[in-house]
């Protein structure tokens, strides 16, 4: 089996090329596809993205090492909400340059703090409660996010990461990404305040304000955020759109000519969180006759977050799916989500030990569950014919991913030699080490 060193990591360059390289026209050639990794928000459904992940990861260690990390492999790595703490989780470096989790820790990480996170109360006083605070404080959350990140910034991070949030005075989105932070200080934020932004659900967890200072501009810019879900949280789409922002930055012709078997050179991986949706949670009869309250909770639901964030995550995933199949490479987009949740395990903050549990064994059944695609027609999830599991392609992905980092890795080098250096350059070295 291949090592694989604790101070490998993929150089911007690398990164920059595959990106520039995705939608310019030139053939697929090994080590510049870009691969983008999309996490959906969910509150304490977290667990089941963390569960997917946790095997992906593992795959790619029987590949090339136990020191293999995410990080390493995804150009792009994009969350949002609880999606966006995972992004951060697996992107931020420690103390060793290495990130600061790997895959297989992030449940640990779940059952240890959601339920300091969603402390459990009676439904009563839940209720009551709701009506005229968000249902928890937050404190924690803010506590031990801010003790977990310290001072890293989004420039920081060992890939490029998205992390969709929602300003609520300016009533728009706000996107917080590796590139916008290395290119406007003022969105260069600590990643800590982006964590609890976009994980700051209305009528759960309170929004978030912070500034960022230029000392070089004299600048100041302030932030009113809620979570980024009521906006993306499918963040598929986001991602492209700012890899797509990258390019133009550099080319502005660089998104012409585009052909079908040029869509080939992205590698998309976009997991869901779960939803009722199968389950016909509401009919129209019943909400017809809904007040505010109703709306805002009923039996341990929040029908009108819900419903906001379900919509997003789906048309995304149609936007997403349309796209691909229309360029002939709908091979190349995976989504992996489940459409049967009922229950606590529907809900975004039910952290008890049983429920969580269920979140886990949930992300293992879909692991076993048949590769489905949305009908962009009906929106339901239907079996590929030909396909085996969700486990099998993310098998599949894992030697994708593991081939095309071994040829940057060569070309790499192999520039490094051309050039006329040495092959045993710093530059080299961080690669081959």
């Amino acid at each position: 089996m291949a090592t694989y060193s604790s101070s490998r990591r993929p150089c911007d360059a690398c990164r920059t090329k595959a990106m520039a390289g995705s939608v310019v026209g030139e053939p697929v050639v090994p080590g510049q596809r870009v691969t983008v990794l999309a996490i959906d928000g969910g509150g304490i459904r977290g667990l089941i993205p963390g569960t997917i992940l946790a095997f992906l990861e593992a795959q790619l260690q029987e590949l090339d090492g136990p020191d293999a990390r995410l990080a390493d492999y995804f150009d792009c790595v994009a969350g949002t909400s609880t999606g966006g703490l995972i992004t951060a989780m697996i992107t931020a470096p420690g103390e060793d340059k290495r990130p600061l989790f790997a895959a297989r820790d992030i449940n640990r990480f779940y059952f240890d703090n959601c339920p300091r996170i969603f402390p459990q109360r009676s439904s009563l006083a839940a209720a009551m409660l709701a009506l005229r605070k968000p249902r928890y404080n937050g404190r924690y959350l803010r506590s031990m996010v801010r003790s977990m990140l310290g001072e890293t910034r989004v420039s920081d991070t060992l890939t490029n990461v998205v992390i969709p949030t929602f300003d609520i005075k300016l009533i728009q989105p706000i996107i917080f990404s590796t590139y916008d932070a290395k290119n406007i200080p003022l969105k260069n934020a600590l990643l800590s305040d982006v964590c609890i932004s976009t994980s700051a659900a209305p009528t759960y967890l309170p929004a978030h304000y912070f500034q960022i200072q230029d000392a070089a501009s004299d600048k100041a810019r302030e932030y009113n955020l809620i979570d980024g879900g009521v906006a993306a949280n499918n963040p598929t789409m986001v991602a492209m759109t700012q890899i797509t922002k990258t390019m133009l930055s550099r080319d502005k012709h660089a998104l012409f000519p585009v052909k079908p078997e040029h869509c080939r050179k992205f590698l998309v991986l976009s997991i869901g969180t779960g939803s009722p949706s199968d389950e016909g949670l509401f009919t129209a009869r019943q909400c017809s006759r809904w007040g505010v309250v109703r709306w805002l909770r009923n039996n341990g639901m929040a029908p009108l977050i819900d419903i906001f964030m379900a919509a997003s995550s789906d048309l995304v995933d149609i936007h997403a799916a349309a796209l691909f199949q229309s360029l002939h490479s709908d091979g190349d987009y995976l989504r992996i989500q489940d459409c049967s949740l009922r229950g606590a395990a529907a809900t975004v903050d039910a952290a008890t030990p049983e429920n969580m549990r269920e979140l886990v064994a949930i992300g293992e059944r879909m692991l076993a569950q048949r590769v489905s695609r949305v009908n962009v027609e009906t929106g339901r999830y239907e079996p590929v014919p030909g396909e085996g599991s969700n486990a099998d392609a993310l098998a599949g992905i894992a030697r994708q991913l593991s081939e095309e980092r071994k040829a940057r890795v060569a070309r790499r080098a192999a520039a490094a030699c051309a050039g006329g250096s040495r092959c045993w350059s710093p530059a080299v070295r961080e690669t081959l080490n």
